[in-house]
């Protein structure tokens, strides 16, 4: 799903997340997000950026319990 969320309020984005944790139960879901809430419900990140000399690269992160506040500030 390509930013399905994007458009919505606080309260239908809840309502959307957890749609998400009970079918995270029987169904593997792809979702690309820009919003934390989205993102901390995940149990993995992907990032994919492509370099200044054309490589595409491609980071990862499991989240299960980790707020990305604190993956971003860890980076730093």
């Amino acid at each position: 799903m390509d930013e399905v969320e994007a458009a919505l309020d606080d309260v239908n984005l809840q309502r959307l997340l957890g749609l998400f944790e009970e079918l995270r139960e029987q169904s593997q879901i792809i979702i690309i997000t820009h919003q934390k809430p989205t993102m901390e419900v995940a149990d993995a990140l992907y990032g994919v950026t492509m370099r200044d000399d054309g490589i595409t690269t491609v980071i990862s992160q499991r989240m299960r319990g980790q707020r990305v506040d604190q993956l971003v500030g860890s980076s730093r």
